[in-house]
């Protein structure tokens, strides 16, 4: 099913756009926007971070990387929450963690999606997304290593710079994740295996047999 290459890109392009429309997250009623914008981003990486997961082990990798970056996607998804529900003007303390939780944690899972481009299936688009996603890790490092001295130095506007490119940077490797989604087949929430195994075991299908005929 393609269309689940939908979800990274409907990520992207709504986060880019939001974020544009956005001219200040501190005031009323940009703030609001901003706090909905984020919250709507963070629940669209969660669950692109959870399709990962099951793709990958769905694949047979069940490696410590996989868990690693299910984990650290889960962090680095609340982190974008917090950071939009905390303004920098009333809590900055929360809203730093929520920035280090975001760019930093968010930082180490692209890595390990990095890793795990060539050691994981699907691997037809592997020739392609290895590069361009290991540049954008690249680039994405040197952004917050500089983010983070400018804002040490009492650069903060060379520091908001760093941070708006970082964004639009996550966004875009969020966004390559269309390249694996687009080889998923279908994706099912399964709660109960048993109920499954009963549903599909000879009796159960004989009496439904035996029902259908009858109201036949």
């Amino acid at each position: 099913m393609w269309l689940w290459a939908l979800l990274p890109v409907c990520l992207a392009v709504f986060g880019t756009g939001g974020i544009w429309t956005v001219e200040c997250g501190t005031y009323n009623p940009q703030s609001c926007l901003f706090s909905q914008i984020c919250n709507i981003c963070s629940v669209l990486a969660l669950w692109i971070v959870l399709i990962r997961f099951q793709q990958v082990r769905d694949y047979g990798n069940h490696g410590n990387a996989n868990t690693a970056g299910i984990v650290l996607g889960f962090i680095a998804s609340v982190g974008i929450s917090v950071i939009g529900n905390f303004q920098q003007s009333v809590l900055m303390e929360i809203h730093l963690l929520g920035a280090f939780l975001a760019f930093f944690v968010g930082l180490a899972f692209f890595w390990i999606q990095l890793f795990l481009t060539y050691r994981a299936q699907p691997s037809q688009d592997r020739c392609w997304v290895g590069p361009v996603r290991a540049t954008g890790c690249i680039l994405a490092t040197i952004l917050v290593i500089v983010m983070a001295i400018l804002a040490r130095t009492g650069n903060h506007s060379g520091a908001a710079v760093c941070e708006w490119v970082l964004v639009m940077l996550f966004f875009c490797l969020f966004g390559l994740f269309a390249a694996e989604f687009r080889h998923i087949d279908c994706h099912r929430l399964t709660v109960q295996k048993q109920a499954l195994r009963d549903d599909c075991s000879p009796a159960t299908i004989a009496v439904n047999c035996y029902v259908a005929n009858a109201l036949s």
